[in-house]
């Protein structure tokens, strides 16, 4: 890969060839990248640059974390009208491999609380975010935005071209797929479209079979599964269904029996490895209530408790073919243990 628009003439690291000079930068956990990035000018356009994320992906630097939309343990403003706590969500960041929490910068359009019921996906080391509610006045939102971990800065993208709540989101091939849901007077959709955040645009992908409220999103190989949900005359009776988007010839296609009927898969659909969609919700006990499941990799993080009321728990179980899927315990940093609501992986 040519880097060389970047190195010019000089060395990365003094006194090393360019090749070890790379190699080091490479190793920099992202933890440093943001004390990187000052250190000189070759080093800040390098760490910005789409080539050096290519470089990192293809020799396995990139590391999978998970980023939740999670309720804040501490409440900084209150309602002038009633006086009361509303809820208030940001972003979480949780590394299975070092096991650490932290925080993703504040939307700055938002500093006080991300939208309610926004949704989150990820596409080339970058996190999206869109829709939700307003969280003083509940009117829904189209707003877009997209946090880059190299620069670690949030950006607006285009507004999504309809207004939508409880939609099914995944991400592949470069894009940003949403459908369903229903509008801000209850009807149910079928309508679905592709967002790409390199060109910052939108494609319309057509309707699918049928209207699908609270559908549940999920990317297997090339394929965008829109998983049950309900039509506008039928509340809360949630379909076995799935319709499933061909990203590259863009034709739907209904699947029958895929999921047990009645039961909401809102943030607990995940696929195991011969492509079968799994129920995240009592795969264990003490997962029944807010349970919310990010697949990363082979392994699967989870929160959610027993019952209404109980101590919200975090765990990490492999879903490998033969394994036998026993939970692990998260410890949780201070901070990060409220109520997560939705989540993705993203590869940064």
């Amino acid at each position: 890969m040519d880097f060389s628009n970047f190195i010019h003439f000089n060395e990365l690291i003094p006194g090393l060839p360019t090749d070890l000079g790379l190699e080091c930068l490479t190793r920099l956990p992202h933890s440093a990248h943001r004390v990187a990035l000052r250190v000189c000018s070759h080093w800040h356009h390098l760490l910005q640059s789409d080539q050096f994320y290519v470089h990192r992906k293809k020799i396995g630097r990139t590391r999978r974390v998970t980023c939740l939309v999670q309720a804040r343990d501490e409440q900084p403003r209150r309602d002038k009208l009633t006086g009361s706590l509303p809820p208030c969500y940001g972003i979480s960041l949780f590394d299975p491999e070092s096991m650490a929490w932290d925080r993703v910068d504040p939307v700055p359009d938002y500093p006080f609380g991300l939208p309610l019921f926004c949704q989150l996906a990820s596409c080339d080391g970058s996190l999206v975010l869109m829709g939700g509610w307003d969280p003083a006045s509940y009117e829904p939102l189209t707003a877009v935005f997209i946090y880059d971990f190299r620069t670690s800065e949030w950006r607006r993208g285009k507004d999504m071209p309809e207004k939508r709540s409880f939609f099914a989101i995944g991400s592949g091939l470069g894009r940003v797929y949403v459908a369903g849901g229903h509008d801000e007077n209850k009807n149910a959709l079928k309508s679905a479209w592709a967002y790409d955040p390199r060109s910052d645009e939108w494609t319309w992908m057509g309707p699918m079979g049928r209207e699908r409220d609270e559908c549940e999103g999920v990317v297997v190989g090339d394929e965008f599964w829109v998983v049950s949900g309900y039509g506008t005359e039928r509340q809360g009776l949630f379909d076995g269904s799935a319709e499933v988007l061909d990203i590259g010839s863009g034709q739907w296609r209904e699947v029958s029996g895929v999921w047990e009927e009645g039961r909401c898969p809102r943030s607990c659909v995940g696929v195991v490895k011969d492509g079968k969609l799994v129920n995240f919700r009592g795969l264990d006990p003490g997962l029944r209530v807010g349970v919310c499941g990010i697949s990363v990799g082979s392994r699967v993080v989870l929160s959610g408790s027993e019952y209404e009321g109980a101590p919200h728990g975090f765990y990490l179980v492999d879903m490998e073919e033969g394994q036998n899927r026993k939970l692990r315990s998260i410890s949780v940093t201070e901070g990060f243990s409220g109520l997560v609501q939705s989540g993705c992986c993203v590869e940064i």
